[in-house]
């Protein structure tokens, strides 16, 4: 089976967006100025690329995606929900329980949907 190990977000500013998913993740990323990754314990990386860079090419437009972290319990749901709003994270979707949990969903600088929900039951 083919598993995926890297997830890549075009951003405007690499910089700008690692500063705010080092502040969500809690650890730094390595890179370029056109772009940064982090790496996770799970082998995943996740990349924020610069649709400024030299030869960068997308035809798409619009944000269709979610960055999902699913967390063990509702206490770490409403931890984050509470840390996140604290400094400053605009929050798209309130805490709400839906079919897997309580969830909410947070922008990135660029509009990029992250959510953060239970793993389905």
């Amino acid at each position: 089976m083919l598993t995926p190990n890297l997830f890549i977000l075009y951003v405007s500013d690499p910089l700008e967006s690692a500063k705010f998913y080092e502040q969500i993740i809690g650890e730094p990323p390595v890179g370029f100025p056109t772009y940064q990754a982090f790496e996770f314990d799970n082998g995943l990386i996740f990349g924020l690329w610069s649709t400024s860079a030299k030869n960068f090419v997308s035809g798409g437009e619009g944000h269709r995606s979610e960055l999902a972290f699913q967390v063990e319990n509702e206490e770490i749901v409403r931890n984050l929900y509470a840390q996140w709003r604290e400094i400053g994270v605009e929050i798209e979707q309130e805490l709400e329980e839906a079919v897997s949990g309580l969830t909410f969903v947070a922008l990135d600088p660029d509009g990029h949907r992250i959510r953060v929900n239970l793993p389905d039951g």
